[in-house]
């Protein structure tokens, strides 16, 4: 992403956002944790239709110096988000890029020395791509720390060299931009890591996340970075929200109070909160209120992506048949094959027999399928189903069966039956639970 004057914008309308929820309680941001570009183009048109700012945040399994997951460097992913705004017309102070769970988390298998090293190119690579939202995340154990277990302090000094890596790379840039922004924080739920439990996770007491800041504020300052320190925007807590392959922990205001009135200790501190996907709007409205003022979304846009995927795939064989020439496309198929192939990414997730284990590896909460929709034989497929239902008009019977919340926006003449609008419609349905939670204004 190419750095310029205008970038400051989207911090300092970031900065204002966080302040006022501070002050009132009112108006928060969300965060859109993906890469996938049905997503990232329904959250552009999303910011452009509410005038929001558009905040979107890789991870560092999903993007990093090799390539993560999704094959992209910080660089190139910086790139991705950039073109796709610029051609839709939203203007580059209205986008903003943060980079998720920096730190250790891809390597940590590694000694911690060699998993830091990487860590620590990992966010120069963001730094000097254009990212201006870094969460430090050094929380989890390296392959030789003792028991697998870390102190806060060992986390928070881990966290303060990324920092100060960080801060060496920002100065480095050839033009001036804004000032970096930091999110800090132990008690995070791993990249991408969705709970695995039946039980509800435990809020975080008020106590540990005083001690937490605390404890961090001593680690930057010890490294010099006082500076920094003042531009740490939010802390990472459990507010006791998660979800499982088929079950949703709801945010519950009650047991979060005691932990949203810390807050008041901590001027100009918000708190992010991860998972919080497939919340109620009630839910997400009620933390926006209780100063959880970052939401982090992902896995339900991905989730909202293959509902309208698989619903096109149905209306794809109604309209073609079985047996008919051109061959109907093959998507699911597709998918579960690559899958089952490579198990690395859902098989600590999933249990049970091999139905329900079938079952989850399509229809999950946890959307462990998101890991392998740029797959080349997945996307052959997709290929395929645009082309067929490109062939002809999609009756609107179809649609009413198969994407019935689509089916009646297009009887007001709102959109059209023609198929990446739909599914671009079907996630957006999504960001306006989160726009709506958060305050956002929709134009008159």
């Amino acid at each position: 992403m190419s750095l310029n004057p205008h970038e400051e914008h989207s911090t300092t309308r970031l900065r204002e956002v966080l302040h006022g929820n501070r002050q009132s309680g009112k108006g928060g941001i969300y965060a859109v944790c993906s890469a996938h570009p049905a997503v990232i183009e329904a959250a552009i048109q999303q910011s452009l239709g509410d005038g929001s700012i558009l905040l979107v945040e890789s991870t560092s399994s999903q993007v990093n110096q090799f390539g993560g997951y999704t094959d992209l460097t910080p660089s190139e992913f910086a790139q991705f988000v950039d073109s796709a705004a610029r051609s839709a017309g939203l203007p580059a102070d209205r986008v903003l890029l943060g980079g998720d769970h920096l730190g250790p988390f891809p390597w940590r298998q590694e000694t911690s020395v060699s998993a830091l090293g990487k860590a620590c190119t990992l966010v120069h690579d963001c730094v000097a791509a254009g990212y201006q939202k870094i969460h430090l995340d050094a929380s989890m154990p390296c392959g030789d720390d003792e028991d697998g277990n870390l102190t806060e302090r060992t986390v928070a000094q881990r966290a303060a060299l990324l920092c100060q890596t960080a801060e060496k790379a920002h100065r480095g840039l050839p033009s001036v931009s804004s000032q970096l922004l930091y999110v800090i924080g132990t008690e995070v739920p791993a990249p991408g890591g969705e709970s695995v439990d039946a039980h509800s996770p435990v809020v975080t007491k008020a106590e540990d996340a005083h001690r937490t800041l605390e404890t961090f504020r001593l680690a930057f300052v010890e490294k010099g970075l006082s500076s920094a320190w003042e531009r740490v925007i939010a802390l990472v807590v459990q507010p006791g929200v998660d979800f499982g392959s088929d079950a949703i922990f709801e945010y519950d205001h009650g047991k979060a109070q005691p932990l949203s009135a810390a807050l008041a200790q901590h001027p100009g501190i918000v708190f992010e909160a991860h998972s919080t996907d497939y919340q109620s709007p009630q839910s997400l409205a009620r933390m926006v209120e209780d100063h959880f003022a970052i939401l982090k979304v992902g896995p339900w846009l991905t989730f909202a992506f293959r509902e309208a995927i698989l619903a096109l795939t149905a209306i794809e064989r109604e309209l073609l048949g079985t047996t008919s020439k051109p061959e109907t496309s093959h998507v699911r198929e597709a998918l579960e094959s690559v899958m089952l192939r490579d198990t690395s990414y859902w098989r600590s997730y999933y249990r049970g027999d091999e139905d329900e284990v079938r079952r989850d590896l399509i229809y999950s909460y946890s959307d462990r399928c998101r890991y392998y929709w740029h797959q080349p034989t997945v996307q052959k497929e997709i290929a395929r189903l645009f082309e067929n239902l490109g062939r002809r008009p999609i009756p609107l019977t179809l649609v009413s069966q198969y994407l019935p919340l689509e089916y009646e926006i297009i009887r007001t003449g709102e959109l059209q039956a023609i198929p990446d609008q739909m599914i671009r419609y079907h996630i957006r349905r999504v960001l306006r639970v989160y726009a709506n939670a958060c305050s956002v204004k929709q134009p008159a």
